[in-house]
């Protein structure tokens, strides 16, 4: 499902308007960041393939 079909609350972009930074995961703080997904897949789904690819936020950003 795509992330403009979920409730405005999950949503990670309002999210982090409501909230602040400090609420988001690593996840979603990487999804905003990629901005759009691919089919069938959300930018929060490549964020988390990738975080857990890389072992971690770390990993990832540290890659080459």
């Amino acid at each position: 499902m795509p992330i403009t079909d979920w409730p405005e609350a999950e949503r990670p972009r309002e999210k982090l308007i409501a909230r602040g930074a400090a609420a988001l995961s690593d996840a979603e703080i990487l999804a905003l960041f990629i901005r759009t997904g691919l089919q069938g897949r959300t930018a929060l789904d490549l964020a988390r393939e990738w975080i857990s690819a890389f072992n971690g936020l770390r990993g990832f950003l540290e890659a080459g």
